[in-house]
Order: structure tokens, then C-alpha cells, then sequence
């Protein structure tokens, strides 16, 4: 049986990813909502944003193989953690660099989006090869996600706060500043105390071909693929939903809030779940958890706080699952390939899907919805077809996931805890 990595040593890696959390959740869900109220267009917005992700995620293969390359991910992380704190100060600070409005988040969000992702993928592929172990892999991602969450929380009521009491703009960017701090604070911590090992540089480069014809990783890219899209196409309406549908704007922070502590409470029993069930079935679980809230949000309207609120409850069960079993998933992947140096190359793939997940998400959301005639906070905002693709269009592709998921193996070893 393998040794239990220490709790301190989970700890010390894990840190990290709370100020990861706190610049990613305002990036994909706060951005529109506050570019919008300086005067942008939510076409203009989708486009913008389509380009930068889909420009972004082409690029995450090379930043994998590039980790793979290097001695110790340690300093490819210290060296990507620059331009991510730059691009966030531009982005959520426009007022400080002088530069015209478009120009400006057209360069804060490349600069985010390439510091952003350099650091997940060597970060992520560092935590996949630190065990052989598939219980300890699921244990690896579980507290690297459980901070991640605490990050998420910080996220979701800090910049609301901060923006109430010194105004939009200056709440902002206020919160911009906290997160380089708490970068800053966390990636020292992890990067002096988290173990790791030096890396063979005379290992063969792996090809983006060869990552690709391995039929496992394909088939659970494909189901993460459409759970991931179900999952950012509500992600990027979600405030648009609360203020026009829901009528609730003064509980944004409460659903978010809502939201991720059930995420958080729930990554634990999806662990446990996993380890009597497998992988497999505990992620199609989660996915039907999601649909069932999602449909029932389907018939909601003004003044139904408390029902949306048990929707962002049960939608963040199923996040839960989504945060900790994929990755642990991919990491069962890499140990049983041909290639298991070359974590870097797999999660930068997996990294590229997650980006086209969530560019596709605002590329195409948002644009149509202002084609259909909906325009934020109007006095009679045309909210029919908002709800369809907030409520529905998630359901439909968490369905595909769910019956895409039956064509993944589970790991042979899921067997021996039964």
C-alpha cells in the first residue's frame, strides 16, 4: 500500500492555488459585467473575448512542452507568475495605465490569460506526477481544489464589498492589487516548502501528435469537453440571469458565495464516493445532480431568491466533482501511457479545452443574445432567450458528457477498495 503523502506537504503545495482562484473567477465571470457598465458592447465583448481565448488556448500545448523541457516547474512558475500579476493590474485597474478602454483589456486579459496558464500547467502536471498512487492523485487535486475554493469564495464577495464601498471602479482595482499581494505571498510559500524532483532534461520531446493519439486521453478530453462548456456557458451568463430573471442583484454575492461552499463541502464526499464507486460513476453522478438543478431553474422569475438559491446548492455539489475527479482522472491517464514524463504536454492540451470551453461560452452567448434583442438591465429586457441558454442549453450538454463518459476506462486499480 503507498504511503499517505503528509498533510503538510498537501499544504504547501495546494496554497498556490487560492490566488489562482481569486484572478480566475473574476476574469470569466465578473470582466463582461464590469467592461459592460463602462460603456462596451456585449457584442464587442463576446468577440473580443472569443479571440483572446481561442488565441490563448492554441498556445497551451506549447507552454506544456515547454514545462516538460524545463529542469524544475518550480521556476517556470516563478518566471509565468509576472506577467499574470501585470496583466490583472491592467485589467481591473484600467484607470492607472492610460491606455484607451479596448486596448487596455485587450492587453490585460492576453497577459492574464498567458501568465494564467503557464503557471496552471506546470503547477497541475507537477501535482500528477508527484504519486503513482490513483487514491492519492484524487487526494492531490482534492486539496489543491479545496483551496482553490477558499480562493473562489474570497473572489466572489471581495470585489462586490470593495466595489459597494469605493465605487466600480475603484473597488476593482482595489481587488486587483490584493490578488498580486496574495500571489506574491502564496507562490513564495509553495515554492520553497512543496516537495519536488528534478526533471530528466535528456528525455525525448513528446509531439502534440502523440498526446493526441492516445485513444484514453481523447475519449475523457471529449466528455470533459462538453461538461466543460455546459458548465462555462452559465458561468458567463450568471449575473446577467440574477439581475434581469432572478431580480436578486443585491444577492450576487450570496449565490457565488452559495455556490462554491457547496463545491467545497461536497469534493470531500465525491472523493469518498470515487473510492467505493470509481471515477467514472461518480462524475456521471455529479452530472446528473447539475441537470436536475439547471432544469428546474428553467421555470424561475422575479422574487424566487430562496429556489435559486437551493439551484446554486445543487449546482455546486456537482462542481465539486467537476474540480477534483476530472484531473485526478487525467492523471490515472498519464501514469498508464507511453509518455508519463510528459505531464506538461497532456495538461496543456487539457488546458487549451478548458480556454475553447469558455471562449465558445462568451463567443457565442453573448453575441446571439444581443442578435435576440436582450439588452442588460433594461426596463423590459427580453429574457426568454436568456433563460433557454442559461437554463437548458447546460442540461443538453451535460447530457452528451454523461453518456459520452460511459466510453471512458476506469482505472484497473478502482477494483481493490471495493
Amino acid at each position: 500500500m503507498t504511503k499517505p503523502i503528509p498533510a503538510a506537504q498537501l499544504l504547501a503545495y495546494s496554497v498556490l492555488s487560492l490566488p489562482l482562484a481569486m484572478s480566475a473567477l473574476p476574469v470569466y465571470v465578473h470582466v463582461p459585467k464590469l467592461y459592460a457598465s463602462f460603456g462596451l458592447s456585449l457584442a464587442w465583448l463576446g468577440i473580443a473575448m472569443l479571440a483572446l481565448r481561442a488565441a490563448d488556448a492554441f498556445i497551451d500545448p506549447m507552454l506544456g512542452r515547454w514545462t516538460d523541457r524545463s529542469e524544475n516547474r518550480k521556476r517556470f512558475i516563478a518566471i509565468a507568475a509576472v506577467p499574470l500579476a501585470v496583466g490583472l493590474l491592467l485589467t481591473f485597474a484600467p484607470q492607472v495605465s492610460g491606455l484607451p478602454l479596448q486596448t487596455n483589456l485587450l492587453v490585460g486579459l492576453a497577459l492574464t490569460y498567458l501568465g494564467f496558464s503557464a503557471i496552471t500547467i506546470a503547477y497541475h502536471a507537477w501535482g500528477a506526477e508527484w504519486s503513482t498512487d490513483v487514491h492519492e492523485r484524487t487526494r492531490i487535486t482534492t486539496w489543491r481544489e479545496a483551496a482553490g475554493l477558499i480562493g473562489v469564495l474570497i473572489a466572489a464577495a471581495l470585489p462586490v464589498i470593495l466595489a459597494q464601498r469605493a465605487g466600480l471602479a475603484q473597488g476593482y482595482a482595489m481587488f486587483a492589487w490584493i490578488v498580486v499581494v496574495v500571489l506574491a505571498i502564496c507562490a513564495a510559500g509553495t515554492l520553497k516548502f512543496a516537495p519536488s524532483r528534478a526533471r530528466a532534461l535528456d528525455l525525448p520531446a513528446v509531439p502534440l501528435r502523440a498526446v493526441l493519439a492516445d485513444r484514453a486521453f481523447v475519449r475523457l478530453v471529449v466528455v470533459f469537453a462538453l461538461n466543460g462548456i455546459a458548465a462555462a456557458i452559465p458561468a458567463t451568463l450568471f449575473l446577467f440571469f440574477i439581475d434581469d430573471v432572478v431580480r436578486a442583484n443585491d444577492w450576487q454575492a450570496q449565490y457565488l458565495i452559495a455556490y462554491f461552499i457547496s463545491g467545497a463541502l461536497a469534493a470531500p464526499l465525491w472523493l469518498a464516493i470515487s473510492k467505493r464507486v470509481g471515477k467514472r460513476r461518480a462524475w456521471g453522478a455529479s452530472m446528473l445532480v447539475a441537470i436536475f438543478g439547471f432544469i428546474w431553474a428553467y421555470g424561475m422569475g422575479a422574487d424566487d431568491r430562496w429556489p435559486f438559491m437551493i439551484v446554486c446548492v445543487l449546482s455546486g455539489l456537482a462542481l465539486g466533482a467537476d474540480l477534483t475527479l476530472p484531473p485526478s482522472m487525467l492523471a490515472d491517464v498519464i501514469g498508464r501511457s507511453a509518455q508519463p514524463h510528459a505531464g506538461g504536454s497532456y495538461f496543456g492540451v487539457w488546458t487549451m479545452v478548458t480556454k475553447l470551453n469558455l471562449a465558445l461560452a462568451a463567443g457565442i452567448a453573448l453575441p446571439a443574445l444581443a442578435w435576440l434583442g436582450y439588452v442588460p438591465n433594461a426596463a423590459n429586457a427580453k429574457t426568454s432567450a436568456l433563460t433557454i441558454a442559461y437554463c437548458l442549453l447546460p442540461c443538453a450538454l451535460k447530457l452528451c458528457a454523461f453518456f459520452a463518459l460511459f466510453f471512458v476506462k476506469e482505472s484497473p486499480h478502482v477494483e481493490e477498495v471495493r
